[in-house]
């Protein structure tokens, strides 16, 4: 009898608490989302399924000495990870829409604005005594607001180690939202005339210029801002190797089975902070909501910059501003299916790009400016 007992104390259903069980369910929902609404399961497949595992009472695997945990440290705490995505997001990225059409890069700044808005909000909430942040996790947190989780992944191992989980999983669970999170958005903002708005076809970008844009990018920005070279090195990097055609072995190798490996161990990794005891936290909480924020005000920015625009001829249509979060391509192709629906002959895709590939660069050189800012303080 004695042994049955303590056979049952080491089950998980003797260990669970409610506080796991509320998490195994939220991990069920994002594997739910990614499955069935197919609401960008390469994200959400692997971090839920971390959630879940990271839950199961009494098997310690996001504990010191787990497989997640082990992960998390080797991936994400040294930075390691975000960096490679960002190679491989490079690889696969066409900076042609961009520069066909440079007016684009003003949507992409724009919609960096709420990074410094939350950032402020952050400082604020502080100053009320509501959290306590302080002005490097403030910096972290604001980073959400770019929907560029190798960028908050980045930031935060630099500035709040300590919130890194947190920023990690609201990062990446926005970045898979996208599709739900937008849309409202872009329709509250804009007109149905607005929508219908049909965009003059792109100019051709040469080979050259394609293969110049990434080595100027790189040489302006870090002499300017050291701190943005590693994220903007990696990524321009990655851009090269694709447009120079000459090392097409790396670029496939870093546009396939680079960028997936290292998805799959982020993934976990991240999923692993959706423990109960990380996840159910009054600070964790403040975090997503503030990321939330942050997310949504980008999102408007980049929308309310594109309206602006054509005051002045722009001749742009508003749905493209809310690309410029860098949740690539997610944002462009969510800006495509609302235009589509507005009308089935207007295709945005490769126009969203061009905001899409600015907001990679803005939150690239935003997070420069935030780490130099904040360490030089």
């Amino acid at each position: 009898m004695e042994n049955l007992i303590h056979l049952w104390e080491n089950t998980g259903l003797y260990q669970i608490t409610p506080g796991q069980i509320i998490m195994i369910i939220i991990g069920m929902l994002l594997l739910y989302l990614a499955i069935n609404k197919n609401f960008e399961p390469l994200l959400l497949v692997p971090i839920g399924f971390g959630g879940v595992l990271a839950n199961i009472p009494g098997a310690g695997l996001a504990d010191p000495g787990g497989i997640l945990y082990l992960f998390y440290t080797i991936g994400i705490e040294s930075g390691a990870f975000p960096l490679i995505i960002f190679m491989g997001v490079g690889a696969m990225t066409d900076f042609g829409p961009l520069l066909a059409n440079p007016k684009t890069l003003f949507l992409g700044a724009a919609a960096q604005f709420g990074i410094f808005a939350t950032l402020m909000g952050a400082v604020l909430l502080s100053t009320f005594g509501i959290f306590d942040f302080s002005l490097a996790d403030a910096a972290a947190i604001g980073i959400i607001g770019g929907a560029d989780g190798p960028t908050s992944i980045y930031v935060a191992s630099k500035l709040a180690p300590d919130l890194l989980g947190a920023i990690a999983v609201a990062s990446y669970s926005y970045m898979a939202l996208v599709p739900l999170i937008q849309p409202p958005i872009m329709r509250a903002l804009t007109t149905q005339s607005e929508r219908t708005i049909k965009m003059v076809q792109q100019r051709h970008v040469s080979q050259r210029e394609k293969i110049v844009f990434p080595l100027l990018l790189l040489l302006l920005v870090a002499f300017l801002l050291p701190d943005a070279a590693p994220l903007l090195g990696m990524f321009c990097f990655g851009n090269l190797m694709k447009e120079c055609a000459v090392v097409d072995r790396l670029s496939n190798t870093t546009q396939n089975s680079l960028i997936n490996t290292v998805t799959i161990f982020l993934g976990l990794a991240v999923g692993s902070k959706l423990s109960a005891e990380s996840f159910l936290d009054f600070t964790t909480l403040g975090i997503l909501l503030l990321g939330m924020v942050a997310f949504s005000i980008g999102t408007a920015s980049g929308v309310l910059m594109a309206k602006l625009l054509n005051k002045f001829g722009g001749g742009i249509n508003p749905l493209i501003g809310s690309a410029g979060v860098s949740a690539v391509p997610m944002a462009a192709r969510v800006s495509n299916k609302l235009g589509l629906e507005a009308d089935p002959h207007n295709f945005l895709l490769m126009h969203a790009m061009g905001p899409n590939v600015a907001g990679v660069i803005g939150s690239a050189v935003a997070a420069g400016i935030m780490i130099n800012y904040v360490s030089g303080g």
